[in-house]
């Protein structure tokens, strides 16, 4: 768990470096998120000792503290972030790769028994909704206040509701 939680913040350390000014590790510590985070990977960590009762406790303090609902089997790999965790809802079934980053107020969610997938390197922005059994590949951006119905490719960004790809290069209208 301890090194979960360690790849977690220094993927938060990354994700604030990445323009420029360097984050230290302490900084990332306290920043916005990073106890939303620890909560999650202890609850995932007793889930995972099959103590799923006992998982309930750091899932609801992580509600009361932090707004932030993460279903107790829910699993990421190394370098998850929850940038800002208020209003983020994720549903217990769904699976993400390494390196995932999401805003606040994303719900990824369930839609008649199937959950989202998302692979290694995914962006999710600000009150993003993806539902069902769609898989986001690795790479993938999805901009913010998008709805995502179906698979995004490999490297794809996507916006809008529902979600479809930007170009490179293109223009909003």
């Amino acid at each position: 768990m301890f090194r979960l939680v360690i790849s977690d913040i220094k993927a938060k350390q990354r994700l604030y470096s990445q323009y420029g000014a360097s984050c230290s590790f302490f900084r990332a510590l306290l920043t916005d998120g990073t106890s939303a985070n620890v909560l999650y990977r202890l609850q995932e960590w007793l889930s995972g000792l099959g103590l799923a009762p006992l998982a309930l406790l750091p899932h609801t303090l992580n509600k009361w503290f932090n707004g932030c609902v993460i279903g107790v089997k829910a699993r990421f790999g190394e370098g998850f972030v929850l940038i800002h965790p208020v209003g983020v809802v994720i549903n217990s079934s769904v699976r993400g790769g390494r390196e995932v980053w999401i805003e606040s107020g994303v719900v990824i969610g369930d839609n008649r028994g199937r959950s989202p997938e998302l692979g290694h390197g995914v962006f999710v922005g600000s009150g993003a909704k993806i539902i069902g059994g769609v898989r986001i590949e690795d790479g993938a951006r999805v901009g913010a206040n998008a709805v995502v119905t179906k698979d995004v490719g490999r490297g794809v960004t996507v916006v809008g509701i529902p979600a479809r790809p930007v170009h490179e290069g293109a223009r909003a209208p």
